[in-house]
C-alpha cells in the first residue's frame, strides 16, 4: 500500500486541479517556472471544485474494462469454461491473485490513471481508491485556503471530499477487509507503518465521513445557488441521500456475519451495527419519498435502468439510480466490449460466451411471490411445474432471461436460429464445441433479445451500471431492520415502513406477489426471501459475490454450484403455437446438471494483498491463508 501512497505524492501536487492532472513523470519533468501557487488552486470555489471534480473520475468502471468484462463473480454466471483470460475463471478456481493479473474483466487492478481516457486505467479500483483517498485528504487539509467562497460553496466542497474519502475506504475494505484509515496527507520523506484496523473499527471511521458529508450536502444540487449554474446537469453529483445510503450500507456490511467474524470471531450478525444501518437507510428513504428525488421506475421502463437503445446516448438509470459507475466512454463501451458475449455463435459468431446459470435462474420464483423449492419437482403450493417451467413466473424472469423458443431475430432465419433452440440437442446447445449455451439460458437484462448480427441492435446501445439504486436501498433496509430490530414486522424509529413492507414495495413495482406469511414468523425464515429478492432484483448487477461473502455462504452448497438445464420439447405441439407463446411451453424430462462446482476455502472470503505490499512492513499483514 505504501508504495501507492508514495508514488502518488508528487502526482497529487496541488496544481492538479488546474493543469490537467499531469502524471507523476510529467510532473517531475516540468519546468519550475510552471509552478502555480497552491493558494490560487484553493482560494475560490471554481478552482477548488475543479480540483475536487477529479474524484468522480476515480470511480471504478465495472462494465468496460478490456474487451470482455466479468463483474459477476458469484454463482450467477458461467463463462466459456476453456477461456482462462476472464477473471471469473480465476475466481471459480480459487485463484484470487487474478484480481491484478487477469487479462479480461478484472476492474480491481493496481494501476490507475484518472487523467487518461483508457478504460483499462479508469477501471482500477485498488490504485484509484488510494489515489482518491489521498486527493480527498489534500483537499480537506487545504480548506482554510478557500476564502473566496460562500458558506454554501464551502459546504459543497467539504461534503464531497468527506464522501469520497469514506467511499474509497469502503470500496477497498469490501474486498480486502480491514485496512489503515488514512485521514491525513501522509509525508513522502518518512517511514510509514500504519497498522491494519479491524473491519468494524475502520467502518466506524468511514461512517463518520459519510455522516459529515450528509450534514453538508444538499438533497438536490439543482436547488442550490451553485447548482443553478449547471442546472439539469447535477444528477450525478454527490448529495445527502447518497451519503446516508452509503452510511447505512457501510454499517450493514460491518454488521454482516463475515465482517463481524473477522472483527470479533462471531459468525452471526452484529445487531447494533444493523440498527445503525437501519436508521441511516430510514433517513435516506424518508427524504427520498418526501422529496421525490429518487423514485422506483415503472416496470414498463425497467430496461431503461440498465441500458438504452437508439436514444442519442441517453444514460440509463432514470430517477432510480443513486450512484453510478464511472461513465467514461459510456456511449460506446457496450458496442466494443461485451456485445457479442451473450449469444451463441450462430447468432453472434465471435466473443467469449457467458450465460446465466440454471441454479441462479431458479431464484426467479413464481408470479404469486412464492419460491421454486425444487426445479425438478411439481409444487402445488406455488404452482410451479417442471413440465411447464416457464409458466407464471416472476415478471422479472421474462425481462431478464431468454429461455427456449423465445424469438431472437426479427430477420427471417431457420427456426433453429430465429427462435432460441435451448432444449437438449437444440442448435444453440451444439452450434460450437466450446461456445454453445451450456446453461440453457441467456441474459437479456443488459441487451435486447434481438442482439444478433442482422437486426441492428449491436449499435446505439448505452450501458452503465448503478452501484446503488433505490430498489437496493429498500432491500438493504429490509435486511438491516429485520435483523437489527428482531422481526420482519420491525421498523426503524423514524419511519413507518417495516422490513417486509420494503420488500413488498420492490415486488409491487414488478407485479410480484408479496412475501408469503410462512416466511414472516421468524427473521431467519424472512432472510431466505430477502436473499432471494436481492438475487432477482439485482441480478447480474455485480452484487451477488459480495452478498454471498458477507453472509458467509460462498463456501456452502448450493452456492458453490454452477448448473445447466436439460429437457426435451414436446414434439406434439405445433411450432407455430410454441413460438407464439413460449411461456406456456410443455417440456419433458426437465432436469438440472452440475457444470462446475467451486472448491473454495475460508481464505477465499477475502482477496489477497500483493506480496510486495505485505512485505513493506510487518504491521501491514496479509489476509489469512494467502
Amino acid at each position: 500500500m505504501k508504495k501507492y501512497i508514495n508514488k502518488m505524492l508528487t502526482a497529487f501536487a496541488f496544481i492538479l486541479g488546474l493543469v490537467g492532472f499531469a502524471s507523476c513523470t510529467d510532473y517531475l519533468d516540468k519546468s519550475p517556472l510552471s509552478d502555480i501557487d497552491s493558494k490560487v488552486v484553493f482560494q475560490n470555489y471554481k478552482n477548488f471544485q475543479g480540483f475536487t471534480e477529479e474524484l468522480y473520475n476515480c470511480l471504478p468502471i465495472l462494465s468496460a474494462v478490456g474487451s470482455h468484462n466479468s463483474w459477476n463473480l458469484g454463482e450467477d454466471e458461467y463463462w466459456e469454461p476453456t477461456e482462462q483470460r476472464i477473471f471469473a475463471y480465476n475466481v471459480d478456481r480459487g485463484d484470487y491473485w487474478g484480481w491484478n493479473t487477469a487479462v479480461f474483466g478484472s476492474w480491481f487492478k493496481t494501476g490507475g490513471k484518472p487523467e487518461t481516457q483508457a478504460n483499462a486505467d479508469k477501471g482500477a479500483l485498488w490504485g484509484l481508491s488510494w489515489y482518491g483517498i489521498r486527493k480527498a485528504n489534500i483537499g480537506l487539509a487545504n480548506l482554510d485556503k478557500l476564502t473566496d467562497a460562500t458558506d454554501e460553496e464551502k459546504n459543497l466542497v467539504k461534503g464531497q471530499l468527506y464522501f469520497f474519502r469514506g467511499w474509497f475506504h469502503y470500496a477497498l475494505m469490501e474486498y480486502w477487509g480491514g485496512l489503515p484509515y488514512i485521514s491525513t496527507v501522509l509525508p513522502s520523506d518518512q517511514v510509514i507503518k500504519l497498522k491494519r484496523l479491524s473491519y468494524q473499527t475502520l467502518a466506524d471511521s468511514v461512517a463518520l465521513d459519510f455522516k459529515r458529508a450528509s450534514e453538508l450536502l444538499p438533497v438536490d444540487w439543482d436547488e442550490t445557488l451553485v447548482g443553478k449554474n449547471t442546472l439539469g446537469n447535477n444528477n450525478l453529483r454527490i448529495n445527502k441521500i447518497m451519503a446516508l445510503a452509503y452510511m447505512g450500507k457501510n454499517y450493514l456490511w460491518a454488521g454482516s456475519p463475515l465482517m463481524n467474524y473477522s472483527s470479533t470471531g462471531n459468525k452471526s450478525y452484529n445487531v447494533e451495527y444493523c440498527k445503525k444501518a437501519s436508521e441511516a437507510f430510514a433517513e435516506a428513504i424518508q427524504i427520498t419519498e418526501s422529496t421525490g428525488r429518487y423514485q422506483l421506475a415503472n416496470f414498463a421502463n425497467y430496461t431503461d435502468l440498465f441500458y438504452t437503445y437508439n436514444s442519442n446516448n441517453k444514460v440509463p438509470g432514470l430517477k432510480e439510480s443513486i450512484f453510478m459507475e464511472n461513465m467514461a466512454g459510456v456511449a460506446g463501451r457496450w458496442r466494443w466490449n461485451q456485445v457479442n458475449d451473450y449469444r451463441p455463435m450462430c447468432i453472434n459468431p465471435s466473443g467469449i460466451k457467458v450465460y446465466p446459470t440454471a441454479n441462479y435462474v431458479d431464484n426467479y420464483g413464481m408470479a404469486n411471490g412464492l419460491p421454486i423449492v425444487d426445479p425438478e419437482k411439481k409444487d402445488p403450493e406455488s404452482g410451479y411445474d417442471p413440465e411447464y417451467p416457464w409458466k407464471n413466473r416472476d415478471p422479472r424472469f421474462y425481462n431478464d432471461i431468454i429461455f427456449d423458443a423465445v424469438q431472437c431475430t426479427k430477420v427471417v432465419k431457420p427456426d433453429s436460429i430465429q427462435y432460441a433452440s435451448l432444449y437438449t440437442g437444440g442448435w444453440y446447445r451444439r452450434d460450437h464445441p466450446t461456445k454453445y449455451v451450456f446453461t440453457g439460458y441467456m441474459n437479456k437484462k443488459f441487451t435486447s433479445q434481438y442482439m444478433n448480427d442482422w437486426d441492428g441492435y449491436k449499435d446505439n446501445n448505452t450501458l452503465c451500471l448503478s452501484l446503488m439504486r433505490l430498489a437496493d436501498v429498500y432491500l438493504l433496509y429490509a435486511e438491516a431492520t429485520a435483523v437489527g430490530y428482531g422481526s420482519p414486522q420491525s421498523k426503524a424509529t423514524s419511519i413507518s415502513l417495516t422490513a417486509v413492507d420494503a420488500i413488498n414495495k420492490v415486488r409491487d413495482r414488478a407485479g410480484v406477489g408479496h412475501v408469503a406469511g410462512k416466511f414472516l414468523g421468524t427473521t431467519d425464515n424472512f432472510m431466505s426471501e430477502v436473499r432471494r429478492e436481492r438475487a432477482v432484483e439485482l441480478a447480474f448487477e455485480g452484487h451477488r459475490f459480495v452478498d454471498l461473502r458477507r453472509w458467509m455462504l460462498l463456501l456452502d452448497r448450493p452456492y458453490t454450484y454452477k448448473k445447466g438445464i436439460e429437457f426435451d420439447r414436446d414434439k406434439t405441439i405445433a411450432k407455430s403455437i410454441l413460438y407464439a407463446n413460449p411461456k406456456d411451453a410443455h417440456v419433458l424430462n426437465f432436469r438440472e446438471t452440475i457444470l462446475f462446482e467451486r472448491q473454495l476455502a475460508e481464505k477465499h472470503y477475502w482477496f489477497p494483498f500483493l506480496k510486495n505490499d505485505v512485505q513493506l512492513y510487518k504491521e501491514f499483514t496479509q489476509n489469512p491463508g494467502w
